[in-house]
């Protein structure tokens, strides 16, 4: 999978012959179901026209851009993972593009013709709920109106568990209530976070890697993955920290600032 890195100083460059392409647009944070089938829908339609099969995202999340800061903006997952996660699905073309002010200031039809159209865009697929241009005026709906005709959309519907809307902040709330044996249904699997050993005697902390959402406090059953390695132990979340015990049997190959895996199964015993 190629990635290609656009902001207001790099966007102008573009490839003397960019490829057509479908592309699936969205923040696609923590790559749930509805995400999925927003994807999958792309791929298919890539599949029939026979074109290259591409997907744009952005970062930071606009709230951080747009708020200043004011409002913390809990993240699922960095960038690395959803690159991983997408390269999996088959997109052949990732754009990361840098959310800015000046960014946020374009226009809808100055995006469409500037991120879409002249990167040989010519079928975009999206959430329902997709928006775009200044202050979010583009939607859907006008989508190929603000292309003038020169862009095949496709509109994916919500997608829905339990008579719930499956979306990030759902997960999130989920996540923040130690909730983690519903993650499942809304994701497609588990819950999981990346960080490092650090070993302090009997006591194993894993400091998780940026752009992750730790659990609630508690204690919780997880799926330790270490290269080829995997073993299910108790986790306990306390002061924003995550701590393994009873480890003697992994002992011989644990080491500080081994790279590990998490995948969180459920709460144990919650803290109140």
């Amino acid at each position: 999978m190629e990635t290609i890195y656009l902001n207001h100083s790099t966007q102008n460059i573009v490839p003397s012959k960019a490829e057509s392409c479908v592309i699936a647009l969205g923040f696609f944070d923590g790559m749930h179901l509805g995400h999925q089938e927003v994807i999958e829908s792309a791929k298919r339609i890539a599949e029939e026209r026979q074109l290259r099969f591409a997907c744009m995202s952005f970062f930071p999340h606009p709230k951080e851009v747009l708020l200043s800061g004011s409002e913390k903006v809990q993240y699922l997952m960095p960038m690395a993972e959803k690159q991983k996660v997408l390269h999996e699905k088959g997109v052949e073309k990732f754009y990361i593009v840098e959310f800015d002010r000046r960014f946020a200031s374009l226009s809808p039809k100055q995006f469409v013709y500037e991120y879409l159209l002249q990167y040989g865009v010519e079928h975009v697929v999206a959430g329902f709920d997709f928006t775009y241009g200044y202050r979010g005026e583009g939607h859907m709906g006008r989508l190929a109106e603000d292309a003038d005709g020169k862009l095949d959309v496709l509109k994916v519907e919500e997608v829905g568990c339990k008579g719930q809307k499956i979306s990030s902040t759902l997960i999130r709330n989920l996540i923040c209530s130690g909730r983690m044996d519903l993650i499942e249904e809304y994701l497609g699997r588990s819950y999981e976070l990346v960080g490092k050993i650090r070993v302090n005697h009997d006591v194993l902390e894993i400091v998780i890697d940026p752009y992750y959402l730790l659990p609630a406090s508690g204690e919780y059953e997880v799926l330790v993955k270490m290269g080829v390695a995997e073993w299910v132990q108790t986790a306990t979340v306390v002061d924003g920290k995550v701590i393994l015990q009873k480890y003697d049997s992994q002992r011989h190959f644990l080491h500080d600032f081994t790279n590990v895996r998490l995948e969180w199964k459920r709460c144990l015993v919650p803290v109140l």
